[in-house]
């Protein structure tokens, strides 16, 4: 894998990580609600997905995912449910202008809650395993060992899905300063609704036919 390759990946990965999805949405609402710090456990739990879903692929998961209806359709339907039920909350929410504050839920707001919410997000997504297993071979060179290019892949993949979500918390954080508290429940809402579309296209995505 030479630096061009590697370059060309990196651009492409940063494309897809920056449009808005569900890890990143969850990066902003936790910097709106909790700060940046305790929000970097939702970017670790998002980062630790993707070293997941990377070797999922590497190992073959993708491709079971892609020619079994039965698992594809439960992978979905579990992560199209929990989408649904974080937006549900979302929406239930009072808002909160004291970033870092406790919230109604304080076991929600816990470090442990943050880093599993977006770590359980990401790998109950079949698109993931589906988009690795399509996207992530067209950088790999079949005539060398493919386990260290993974490697690699996976930890630039990473590195740039921590620093978008840091740029989201961070942003989340810094406008949460400037609402008043009514725009504070517009900003859970906002992200609560787009949290349900997702899980609503989620539930209508079909596998591609084998």
């Amino acid at each position: 894998m030479d630096d061009i390759t590697l370059f060309a990946f990196a651009l492409v990965a940063f494309i897809g990580i920056a449009t808005p999805g569900p890890t990143v949405l969850l990066a902003l609402t936790n910097g709106s609600r909790y700060g940046v710090k305790r929000a970097a456990a939702g970017m670790l739990g998002a980062v630790f997905s993707d070293f997941v879903l990377i070797g999922a692929v590497a190992l073959g998961l993708g491709a079971v995912l892609a020619t079994s209806e039965f698992w594809f359709t439960a992978v979905k339907w579990l992560g199209a449910a929990y989408l649904a039920f974080l937006g549900v909350m979302l929406l239930r929410s009072k808002g909160s202008l004291n970033v870092g504050a406790a919230t109604e839920d304080v076991s929600a707001s816990t470090p442990r809650a943050i880093f599993l919410k977006s770590f359980l997000v990401a790998v109950t997504n079949p698109k993931g395993y589906l988009f690795f297993s399509a996207f992530l071979p067209q950088f790999i060179d079949p005539g060398m060992p493919q386990i260290p290019q993974y490697a690699v892949l996976a930890f630039v993949f990473a590195s740039i899905d921590f620093l978008v979500m840091f740029g989201y918390a961070l942003a989340g954080s810094q406008a949460v300063r400037f609402l008043k508290h009514s725009g504070a429940v517009w900003l859970d809402r906002m992200c609560g609704g787009a949290l349900l579309a997702l899980a609503g296209s989620l539930a209508l995505y079909r596998r591609a036919a084998s």
